[in-house]
């Protein structure tokens, strides 16, 4: 009899507990969710967090509290999230850079891309090649021809190990120049030294500032790496049909990401949630506004897969170029 007590007591309990974890997985969200944007207040993250705050936050039903959390190129922010409950309510905002080139170019980087999963990709930017007005040269040819007259070349970038380096070197392998790299820890003194003289070349996200400059004719470009024209500038040829060149692709995508030990009904939850704020026309508008591209929306299997696809590519691409951690 006390035997009968106890086996049924303990059913309930697990019942109890069953319908406990149940709910939880079937309310998310239940709180405020922090979108973690892993740069200082006021770039092209912090914009696009704040773009999509209104309509995300109203289809999850719970106020989205956007952080900026800058330092050692986004790896405090990517660690403010892998630190915090792998429940969905703590999401981050995270490029290429940050999450697959950052823990190969920096050793105190501890971090893994895998640690995460994307759950939605919020825009993305082509990169172009900017030269210096200056030079004699309208194309990658001309300017290839002029290069090897020079002792050397230098190309700016947003730091070692971001991507503008890594493309950087990779051009500087593809075509065989001696290119100089010359990092830079913000946007506004490298536009001022490519627009002045002071570095030849950079490859840079055709968006923002790079516009104006090139609708000013204060800068040159003389390709893209995109896979398709770009609707600004279409008469910007794509680097990849180059014969040096052959798949020479790179969009910096940018993307909301989760631990990857988060229920996959909560990253169902995000995952429908931001597919449809990205097709919404004003979000449409701003993304365009910036010169970003709008996605077109992916299925989480399909999102998967990708993301995998994107770690394998600039790892390869990270090990062609022989770039030793710093």
């Amino acid at each position: 009899m006390q035997v009968m007590k106890f086996l049924k007591a303990a059913a309930v309990a697990l019942a109890g507990g069953l319908i406990a974890l149940g709910a939880t997985a079937q309310t998310f969200p239940s709180k405020n969710v922090s979108l973690v944007v892993p740069y200082p207040a006021g770039g092209s993250g912090d914009y696009f967090a704040r773009l999509i705050q209104p309509e995300y936050q109203k289809r999850l039903g719970q106020v989205m509290i956007v952080e900026n959390i800058g330092g050692a190129s986004g790896a405090v922010g990517v660690q403010k999230v892998l630190s915090a409950p792998a429940d969905g309510h703590h999401e981050l905002l995270g490029t290429p850079m940050d999450l697959v080139l950052a823990p190969m170019a920096l050793a105190a980087v501890k971090h893994k891309p895998e640690d995460l999963r994307l759950a939605g990709v919020i825009a993305s930017s082509s990169l172009v090649l900017l030269i210096n007005k200056d030079i004699p040269a309208n194309n990658i040819d001309e300017f290839i021809a002029w290069a090897r007259k020079r002792p050397s070349v230098s190309y700016g970038s947003s730091g070692t190990g971001s991507l503008f380096h890594v493309v950087g070197e990779k051009f500087a392998q593809s075509t065989g120049l001696n290119m100089v790299h010359v990092p830079y820890k913000g946007g506004s003194q490298f536009f001022t030294d490519i627009v002045g003289g002071q570095i030849d070349i950079a490859f840079w996200t055709l968006a923002g500032p790079t516009l104006g400059l090139l609708k000013e004719g204060k800068v040159k470009a003389l390709g893209i790496t995109a896979r398709e024209t770009h609707p600004m500038f279409p008469e910007l040829p794509l680097m990849s049909q180059h014969k040096l060149l052959p798949d020479f692709t790179y969009d910096l995508w940018l993307g909301v990401l989760v631990p990857k030990a988060t229920p996959d009904a909560a990253v169902a939850t995000i995952h429908t949630a931001i597919s449809e704020v990205i097709q919404l026309p004003a979000v449409r508008k701003g993304t365009h506004d910036t010169g970003a591209q709008s996605p077109r929306v992916m299925s989480q299997v399909d999102l998967d897969k990708f993301y995998t696809g994107e770690i394998e590519r600039y790892r390869r691409v990270f090990t062609s170029i022989k770039l030793d951690p710093q």
